[in-house]
């Protein structure tokens, strides 16, 4: 393989998060969310990396996911899918003990049907709908649902009952969130009033974690603070008003980084890439650099986006092509084919982080780093 860019995966900056994400969690299990390609850091190198340092316990979103995680490692963990799993994904999960969500009444009865014919016990979450109005039982639902669980209870396992808080990472949703978890308080009184033991009643994400601590209970999902990042600023500002910490606990854990193709002298009066939105304004050097939108790296940061060589900013010149892009680095001495180029990450005292790029982009963290395509490699460091 001769990847155009590579991405790196800190072991050192996982092993601070996780540590901190179980000094939050007070004793209870950590449930590592790993959907959309761990976040875009790649399943296989991060489930890998997380089963290492003791991590037991994987959420991801549909039946492929799960299938892909179960193909990546040899001891296997418990696996939670969380949304889709229909026709054969739910056979197979069914056939290998992978935890699944119900959500209504139809995937209740195809997972029993399929237990059944199976001879096998199905180990099932069952989602109460408090408020985000997705997916789940209502509470008029419930009791239908419950009432199918105890006639089938030699057919399946509750492994737990859960929802999905709608915006606990802003105070601003703070009723909608606190009307969740009076919701999800009924759903966990009817499940008891009927006898339904359940393993783990769970609500917390990453923001619920943080801002809601008393929804922890015995199990939390936590996805994008294992991986280095805040749910939001305002996620980071609250904890660190509360506790009075300036410093942040969590280490991004994602590096990537590419070197120079080729460098260009373009005289004053040129213009740079495709059409004509970068005229020099004055002669110019131009670095050529092997990534573009087909990457993952964002076409809006034309003309606008920064990137590391040297040590130093060279800001995006020109139009980012499918396959590459052009730097600015007339003030940058020195520079050569082959120097590396850090995209996300650090080089001497600069770094460009998830952040600051997704801002420019105007894309979200979630959004920026799950568009990095699966296809560029993934290697763990120290």
């Amino acid at each position: 393989m001769f990847p155009p860019s590579t991405i790196a995966i800190s072991r050192s900056a996982f092993a601070a998060n996780l540590a901190f994400i179980r000094s939050q969690l007070g004793g209870a299990r950590l449930c590592s969310v790993v959907k959309g390609n761990a976040y875009g850091h790649g399943v296989k190198p991060f489930v890998r990396m997380a089963m290492d340092a003791g991590v037991d316990y994987f959420g991801v979103y549909s039946a492929d996911e799960a299938y892909k995680l179960m193909k990546a490692v040899d001891d296997k963990p418990d696996v939670f899918i969380m949304g889709m799993v229909e026709d054969e994904g739910l056979e197979w999960a069914v056939e290998h003990g992978v935890e699944c969500c119900i959500h209504d009444q139809a995937r209740l009865e195809a997972t029993l049907g399929i237990a059944e014919r199976l001879k096998k016990k199905v180990l099932v979450h069952i989602e109460v709908e408090t408020g985000m109005h997705r997916s789940g039982f209502r509470l008029d639902q419930l009791p239908k649902a419950i009432a199918r669980l105890q006639q089938a209870s030699d057919l399946v396992e509750i492994i737990g009952l859960f929802t999905h808080f709608a915006g606990a990472e802003s105070h601003a949703n703070d009723g909608r969130v606190v009307d969740q978890m009076m919701h999800f308080e009924l759903a966990r009184n009817l499940m008891a009033h009927a006898g339904m033991e359940v393993r783990y009643a769970h609500q917390a994400c990453s923001a619920g974690v943080m801002n809601y601590p008393r929804t922890i209970g015995d199990m939390a999902r936590v996805g994008i603070m294992q991986y280095g990042f805040w749910s939001n600023t305002e996620t980071w500002y609250r904890f660190s008003a509360k506790l009075g910490v300036h410093d942040d606990p969590l280490r991004r854990v994602i590096s990537w980084s590419s070197r120079v193709m080729a460098l260009t002298d373009v005289h004053a009066g040129g213009f740079i890439g495709y059409g004509s939105s970068c005229e020099a304004q004055g002669d110019m050097r131009i670095a050529v650099v092997p990534v573009g939108y087909a990457h993952g790296f964002d076409r809006g940061l034309s003309n606008f986006g920064r990137v590391l060589i040297r040590g130093q900013q060279a800001r995006i010149t020109g139009i980012v092509n499918m396959n590459a892009m052009c730097v600015d680095v007339t003030g940058i001495p020195g520079v050569q084919r082959g120097d590396p180029v850090v995209l996300i990450g650090a080089q001497d005292d600069q770094r460009i982080t998830v952040s600051s790029f997704s801002e420019m982009s105007e894309q979200l963290n979630y959004e920026m780093l799950t568009r990095l395509p699966a296809s560029i490699p993934r290697n763990i460091i120290d």
